[in-house]
């Protein structure tokens, strides 16, 4: 079916509504949803988890799950409305015309097939070419998206890649067919900031060589800000808010809008406020939903907002930033647009002389590596992995110690070591005092109790056939502490503090979302009353709403517990915000540590000033002076470079970077032969 539109849109999705069967009832996570997407363009589709931004995706790409169908509204392509077309012709406007990359390559990718054959699969399939047309194809569509030695790839496995490799594949599948529509959903979320940057940088400069339409699907609301030129707000199975970039966060007029943008990190980093956090939950899609979604989550919400639906209403050009000759297309639906600023809660957190406090965690001299083996049928060692090589700090009493870094720079094994899920090759780990390498065994029980860990995947951490009052009791019975009665009264007091309901200890870890499920993995590592909790990415993947929930919570118990946290991330944005001092590793070295103000504004390593230029913030008018653009990938842990291992990505290397750099300095240490000056890094 043909339908007419104007020449420069390639995507109208009108009041579109998708309906999923499943079991005890219909779940419909999109009701009446419209949006467009010009030709050439970037549009960011933003939103907490279950907003309908992946179902939106999937719609358009006829890909919907088992029991989902459109049941309402038409989605036009090149004016054809594909609802309307028969599944051989809707297979083929997939493969040819509109691509995705999906948020999770390595279960996207075929485990059994070789990258070369995954890639040229849809040129074999739609353009029906050769295997070895398609093969070489492959070759250059890797070498086109930044593939390091792509000769060599085509002849790989997914599992033999690292995620932003991966993401590559991906991003060249997609494009294999030279699609006028790119459609990303979530391409850089596991991604650290510099391979992240890595990826976007090379989505944009397709665009602009194809004059490619993207669809960037994030909950990453920096992301949008730098990329898109357009920002589209999903909520509850509803676009509530289209502007550009620059008016969704400058002028934001719907309150689900604003209370997104409050509750970044950054937007409390240089305060003593907690995060702003959204009240309430998103409502159950499986039932009616009447007047404006939002409204029970809503500081502004009256009757109106309970009883009618509101309607798409248009900015005037007297209204917003956008007022000249240009045409306003700000459009939202609130009955209460902008409104007073929201307000944050005050933090509990006092101003702290750390470095007179005990220290609960020394590190000295620590090494951790591990056998590499080659592949192959008969397997052999062929060297050790250096994952640590040598790190040394302490940290304090009551103290955030922030550990940032690429991925594979060592931030998890480091993390392990501390708490002894796994040993040490050489050096010590001290806890109050006791080196862990040295005590007994039953020594090593009582330390448990003082030192827990916070997993990045608390649901893979807990055991699903568990409720979650056994979860919570269980390092209670392991060591031993009171009778079922009093762990079962102490699983009561940590579900009263993680803000969960009693209801919530008879229930199973697949009945939760991601964010309830840290606050139990929180809660969990809190039982025996740790000295030490060492936190493993433990907001990586979730919204930035309940991130701002978790890190509160986390601040919160902190405060009122005396409790000391090494918190390791990729997000520089969340540790700046968590953290007291921070200290940045690369390829399983300490490059930089200090306080977390003066690294964050002051940073001495040229690799720590790569990754704050590399973070996406939230504010499309944000630039930072570009010095040090990372190139490449880091060197093998295998057989890491003599001298400083980060010489081979530096501008500033010189011949006497062959030696090897030791930290100096006093509360803010670098480990560089050419430390960037002490001038503040300031956005222009």
């Amino acid at each position: 079916m043909n339908v007419s539109q104007p020449e420069d849109i390639l995507l109208r999705l009108q009041d579109l509504e998708v309906t999923i069967d499943v079991r005890g009832g219909r779940v419909t996570p999109l009701r009446g949803c419209s949006m467009e997407v010009r030709r050439g363009e970037t549009i960011g589709l933003v939103g907490e988890s279950g907003s309908g931004k992946t179902m939106t995706a999937l719609s358009i790409m006829g890909l919907l799950p088992h029991g989902g169908r459109v049941t309402g509204g038409s989605i036009v392509f090149n004016g054809r409305d594909l609802t309307s077309l028969p599944p051989d012709e809707t297979r083929r406007i997939r493969g040819m015309d509109i691509g995705m990359i999906f948020q999770d390559p390595l279960t996207s990718l075929n485990p059994t097939m070789k990258i070369g054959n995954q890639v040229g699969e849809a040129l074999r399939i739609h353009k029906v070419t050769s295997k070895k047309k398609a093969w070489e194809r492959s070759i250059d569509l890797l070498r086109k998206v930044g593939m390091p030695r792509p000769e060599k790839i085509v002849n790989d496995y997914p599992h033999q890649l690292s995620g932003g490799m991966r993401q590559r594949v991906m991003i060249a599948m997609a494009l294999a067919c030279s699609p006028s529509l790119l459609i990303a959903d979530e391409p850089t979320t596991a991604l650290d900031v510099t391979t992240q940057r890595q990826i976007l940088d090379l989505i944009d400069g397709l665009k602009k060589e194809s004059n490619t339409a993207i669809i960037l699907v994030t909950h990453d609301l920096g992301v949008v800000a730098g990329r898109a030129d357009r920002v589209a707000v999903m909520y509850a199975g509803q676009i509530v808010e289209v502007a550009s970039s620059t008016d969704i966060f400058i002028n934001p007029q719907h309150q689900y809008t604003r209370s997104l943008i409050a509750a970044l990190p950054e937007q409390a980093t240089n305060t003593r406020e907690e995060l702003y956090t959204i009240p309430g939950m998103p409502p159950d899609l499986r039932e009616k939903i009447v007047g404006c979604a939002f409204a029970s989550r809503c500081p502004l919400a009256t009757e109106i907002c309970t009883q009618s639906s509101p309607r798409i209403v248009t900015l005037s050009k007297a209204d917003g930033p956008n007022s000249g000759n240009e045409p306003a297309n700000h459009l939202h639906t609130c009955f209460h647009p902008a409104g007073p600023p929201l307000k944050h809660r005050h933090d509990l957190r006092p101003e702290r002389a750390l470095s007179s406090h005990p220290v609960v965690c020394s590190v000295q001299d620590l090494h951790k590596s591990y056998p590499a083996m080659s592949s192959g049928a008969i397997r052999r060692q062929i060297g050790w992995v250096q994952a640590v090589s040598g790190v040394s700090f302490d940290v304090y009493e009551g103290e955030t110690l922030g550990i940032v870094g690429e991925s594979g720079c060592g931030k998890s094994t480091l993390g392990r070591v501390i708490t002894a899920l796994e040993p040490a090759t050489s050096g010590s780990v001290c806890i109050n005092g006791k080196d862990i390498s040295q005590a007994s065994r039953k020594e090593r029980t009582l330390l448990h109790r003082n030192v827990q860990m916070m997993f990045q995947d608390s649901y893979a951490a807990m055991d699903p056939r568990m409720r979650i009052d056994e979860i919570l009791s269980e390092p209670l019975s392991i060591q031993k502490i009171g009778d079922r009665r009093s762990r079962a009264d102490a699983a009561d007091n940590l579900v009263d503090k993680i803000g969960l309901s009693d209801n919530a200890l008879s229930k199973y870890p697949h009945q939760f979302s991601g964010g309830q499920l840290q606050r139990i993995g929180l809660a969990r590592s809190l039982m025996l009353e740790p000295h030490l909790i060492v936190c493993d990415e433990p907001v990586s993947a979730l919204d930035v709403s309940i991130q701002a929930q978790v890190l509160n919570l986390m601040r919160r118990l902190q405060q009122e517990q005396n409790l000391t946290y090494i918190f390791i991330s990729h997000d520089l944005s969340v540790v700046r915000y968590m953290s007291d001092r921070i200290a940045v590793m690369y390829l399983g070295k300490i490059v930089e540590i200090g306080e977390a103000n003066k690294v964050v504004n002051h940073p001495r390593h040229p690799y720590t000033r790569a990754l704050i230029e590399a973070i996406p913030v939230a504010d499309p008018a944000h630039r930072v002076e570009e010095i040090v653009r990372l190139q490449g990938e880091p060197a093998s842990a295998i057989d890491p470079p003599p001298g400083c291992r980060f010489k081979n990505r530096c501008p500033f290397a010189t011949d006497k970077c062959a030696e090897e750099p030791t930290l100096i300095g006093d509360t803010h240490q670098v480990a560089c032969h050419f430390p960037l000056p002490h001038d503040a890094l300031e956005a222009s």
